[in-house]
């Protein structure tokens, strides 16, 4: 934004010097030529003033202070000077070559000569480039007794109308530095708070429900939005401590009455009769599963409050030991875990959840698993992945199944009575804290792929 911000203001600032000077320029060049023009044509009339006695009596040329007068003005103004009498032939010049020279056939002094001052730029064969000059009849009453001539290779003449858009390009050019540096603070100034607020707001995103953003930095705009976004952030606070609080404490005080409930009908399945027991056996298998269901809404509490930040953990290490753990279970339903893993790969996740996450999957594929079959527990690492691989033998899940089992409380049309179906909601969960990803594929066995993608 900050960039942005330069760009648009010293862009601005640009065009504006460019439509205000590009056209000035071209004046001042216009203005500075005639000015120069206008001051040779005085010089010029001056020296024929100086020279218009001298030339009238023809001795022009024998008159030091004329020559002298002719030297300096040159020497101090880079330009050629030449007198010539009414003959065309020269009297007096800068350039002593000149006086050899016959300026008949040259076409502004036939014009001076004539009576007419003249001022143009033609090619000259004998500097072999192009001439400025200007030329003025001498006057002596009514009659012209020579001419004068002042000339510069035009290229100087040029140079010295540019100097002065020289100098308005170099003031254009310290305002654009000036509004360049304006620019920048005045981005930096606007830019930094809605920066902090974006960064706020990512770390909000990301779970920390503690973050405030500067409200006292910043144009009155933005700190009127850091306020909203504190006031925002505060009572999303509240609301998730409620809530969490709310799952907890329910959780937590329906332990008692279901513990005790569940006594009561052990108690009552030894006094019935074999026709009632069936009965009262369903009502402690709901019992119990009304139990896994408690307990599965206090760890997604748990994972809702995990979300404290990533750790570096051994990913490897962890998939080995729960293969060890699951190994004598597994047995048990004829199921063989199998662990395919290198001895070591780190990865990022919050500490303690892979622990949960490999448990609640290999859970659930052990309800699947058919007896004979294996339970592949693999990692796969790359440069900047891990991922870990559940794959049963079951008889696995329709697409859109696999799309929805990450929901809470969802179990399929052919689970296994007895389930909460939250247990792939805690792992979704407990991945998330960690950045990592979950997703569910079809295994090549037919069954279903389980896989958790961490961070290298």
């Amino acid at each position: 934004m900050r960039n942005r911000l330069l760009l648009v203001l010293v862009g601005v600032v640009a065009l504006v010097l460019a439509i205000h000077d590009i056209p000035l320029a071209g004046h001042l060049n216009r203005v500075e030529r005639d000015r120069l023009v206008t001051t040779l044509e005085r010089d010029a009339f001056i020296i024929a003033g100086r020279a218009e006695e001298a030339l009238e009596e023809g001795t022009a040329a024998d008159e030091p202070a004329l020559r002298a007068l002719v030297a300096r003005y040159s020497f101090e103004e880079d330009v050629r000077v030449a007198i010539v009498d009414r003959d065309a032939t020269g009297v007096v010049a800068s350039q002593a070559a000149d006086l050899a020279e016959d300026f008949s056939n040259r076409p502004e002094f036939a014009q001076a000569l004539g009576g007419e001052p003249t001022t143009d730029d033609r090619f000259s064969a004998t500097l072999g480039e192009e001439l400025f000059f200007v030329a003025v009849p001498v006057l002596s009453g009514d009659d012209v007794v020579g001419a004068v001539r002042i000339s510069a290779p035009s290229r100087i003449v040029d140079d010295r109308a540019s100097d002065r858009v020289r100098g308005l390009l170099f003031v254009a050019l310290i305002s654009l530095l000036i509004a360049i540096a304006v620019a920048w603070l005045f981005a930096r100034t606007l830019a930094q708070p809605i920066r902090r607020l974006r960064l706020a707001t990512d770390d909000l995103a990301a779970g920390d429900l503690g973050v405030r953003a500067d409200d006292d930095d910043g144009p009155p705009e933005v700190r009127a939005l850091a306020t909203s976004f504190n006031s925002m952030a505060g009572r999303l606070e509240q609301l998730v401590d409620r809530q969490r609080a709310f799952a907890g404490t329910a959780s937590h005080q329906l332990r008692t009455p279901l513990t005790a409930l569940r006594l009561r009908l052990e108690q009552l399945a030894d006094q019935v009769d074999s026709g009632q027991a069936e009965t009262v056996d369903a009502a402690l298998v709901e019992t119990d599963r009304l139990h896994r269901m408690i307990e599965g809404l206090l760890a997604l509490s748990r994972a809702d409050d995990a979300a404290v930040g990533p750790v570096e953990v051994d990913v490897a290490a962890v998939v080995h030991d729960r293969a060890v753990y699951w190994t004598p279970l597994a047995a048990e339903r004829g199921v063989t875990v199998v662990a395919d893993a290198p001895e070591t790969a780190t990865g990022f996740a919050v500490a303690g959840a892979t622990e949960q996450i490999i448990d609640n999957l290999v859970d659930n594929a052990l309800e699947v698993s058919p007896d004979g079959s294996e339970l592949i527990l693999r990692l796969v690492p790359d440069d900047h992945h891990l991922e870990l691989h559940v794959i049963d033998a079951g008889p696995g899940l329709s697409e859109e199944d696999r799309g929805a089992a990450f929901d809470r409380f969802w179990r399929g049309a052919d689970a296994v009575p007895g389930g909460s179906g939250l247990g792939l909601a805690i792992v979704r969960q407990l991945a998330a804290a960690g950045d990592a990803s979950t997703e569910l594929r079809e295994a090549s066995t037919g069954g279903v792929d389980a896989v958790v993608t961490f961070r290298a």
